[in-house]
């Protein structure tokens, strides 16, 4: 709020009270907030032949592929990618899964970006308001 006014007769202090509770939900509905989700930068380091799986995996999780690089080891690749955080919880036993257990990965932070539409609905319907009385 920027402005308000007084008046000894007709202003109440419940008044200014509610109005003060809700100029911010109300500001906040009105300036349409999207959620960030963090992305990180991913490299997994695992044999060649199982890198179809890797990628395949990565993609269906939200991931993007930017390139491979010869791994240190013989026979070995290391796929470099981008993927949503909250994408990779437990990745090492799926990864394991994959590779029989000889896949390693890093993350490090990249960057934040907004979550999906569909993602922001869920979200938002399980939020639920709290009237404060």
């Amino acid at each position: 709020m920027y402005d308000g006014k007084h008046h000894t007769v007709d202003s109440k202090e419940i008044a200014f009270v509610t109005a003060a509770r809700k100029a911010p939900a109300t500001a906040v509905q009105a300036a349409r907030p999207c959620v960030l989700e963090p992305i990180v930068d991913v490299e997994i380091t695992a044999p060649e032949h199982h890198m179809g799986d890797i990628t395949g995996d990565l993609a269906s999780r939200r991931g993007q592929v930017s390139g491979t690089q010869s791994g240190a080891a013989i026979g070995a690749l290391t796929v470099l990618a981008q993927a949503p955080l909250s994408e990779l919880s437990s990745y090492q036993s799926r990864l394991n899964s994959l590779t029989g257990g000889e896949g390693r990965y890093t993350v490090a932070f990249s960057h934040y970006e907004p979550v999906p539409p569909g993602v922001q609905q869920q979200l938002a319907s399980q939020f639920r308001v709290r009237e404060e009385g």
